[in-house]
């Protein structure tokens, strides 16, 4: 008998403490003086069973029909697929597919014709100049756009001079840094080696994307300019289309790179939205389609300036795209409105 057992009105208070722990039976044995708490707390303990035991077969049952209507549903859609099949194009991000011109034939090939293939992509420039600056962020948006589709990319850097000021330059911009050619040996067995050089200048065998010279207004026209409206500034024309860089077209990408992060800055406190679809398959078009920079800015300019996208939706477009382009534009989240 335990020594200063209440009675009939704490039965609770032994039901965890004995019956749980020493079970039923020997919860008799032990009350035995109580005969009627006894009695009281193995019906507890049934009742409690019980209801155990219902409670599991109930579950055991919504399972097996939550199942039962899955397979239903997955063996629905198979016959479904098998009998209709997909009319029209996908979306555009459901292809992840780029297609590059390559310079030696004029022919649009694909950038990496071995699905989740390892890719090299190989920078040639001379010396350090701006042009060669253009050569490493063609590089570096074609690394990029690869990784968004899947690809493995090994970025690589032949130059002849200037390895220093190029790698300080190319940080500067963003540019991720890319493995000198002299310190990686032979290859890893890629699937596909996309060798980025200026016009006019190395051949190597393999596929060529070629970039377009940069002609400055005059000798220090980059100098002490915003790295992020530099890029910007580079990236505004074709890759294949010769850029005249003068104070006007960094005054104007500077500007542009302003009034888009306090854009998404704003639109950042607003409920997020999904990256509407038009926009997304738009953006994917454009650069997987030889990697089409300018187009991808006018799709930016264009959901800034549509009124029925919610700023959610704006916001996660933005972001979405600067994987891509580099340029920062959620930098100034959080800032002071």
């Amino acid at each position: 008998m335990i020594q200063g057992a209440p009675r009939f009105g704490a039965v609770d208070h032994f039901l965890p403490q004995v019956a749980d722990v020493v079970g039923e039976t020997s919860a008799v044995a032990v009350l035995d003086g109580h005969g009627v708490i006894g009695r009281r707390l193995v019906g507890a303990v049934r009742e409690v069973r019980a209801k155990g035991m219902a409670l599991h077969a109930r579950v055991r049952h919504i399972r097996a029909g939550q199942w039962h209507a899955r397979v239903v549903e997955i063996r629905r859609r198979g016959r479904n697929s098998r009998r209709m099949p997909a009319r029209g194009r996908p979306p555009a991000y459901a292809q992840p597919v780029l297609r590059i011109t390559d310079a030696r034939t004029g022919e649009s090939v694909d950038a990496a014709p071995v699905r989740r293939g390892l890719t090299r992509v190989e920078a040639h420039v001379p010396d350090f100049h701006t042009g060669a600056l253009r050569v490493l962020l063609v590089a570096d948006l074609l690394v990029r756009a690869l990784e968004l589709g899947g690809t493995p990319v090994w970025g690589v850097l032949t130059a002849e001079r200037g390895q220093a000021e190029l790698r300080s330059g190319a940080a500067a911009l963003g540019i991720r840094p890319f493995e000198d050619r002299r310190d990686v040996g032979p290859g890893l067995g890629e699937a596909q080696v996309l060798h980025v050089v200026g016009e006019g200048g190395a051949t190597p065998d393999g596929v060529r994307v070629a970039v377009a010279p940069v002609d400055s207004e005059a000798p220090g026209t980059t100098d002490g300019a915003d790295p992020a409206a530099l890029r910007l500034a580079l990236l505004c024309r074709s890759r294949s289309t010769p850029l005249r860089l003068d104070a006007a077209a960094l005054d104007e990408a500077r500007e542009t790179l302003a009034r888009w992060r306090r854009a998404v800055a704003a639109w950042a406190r607003q409920p997020s939205r999904p990256i509407p679809d038009e926009a997304r398959a738009r953006l994917r078009t454009a650069w997987e389609d030889d990697l089409d920079v300018p187009s991808v800015l006018d799709v930016l300019a264009w959901v800034e300036t549509e009124s029925e996208l919610p700023d959610g939706a704006r916001f996660e477009t933005y972001a979405y795209a600067d994987r891509l382009l580099g340029l920062e534009l959620t930098r100034d989240l959080g800032s002071p409105a």
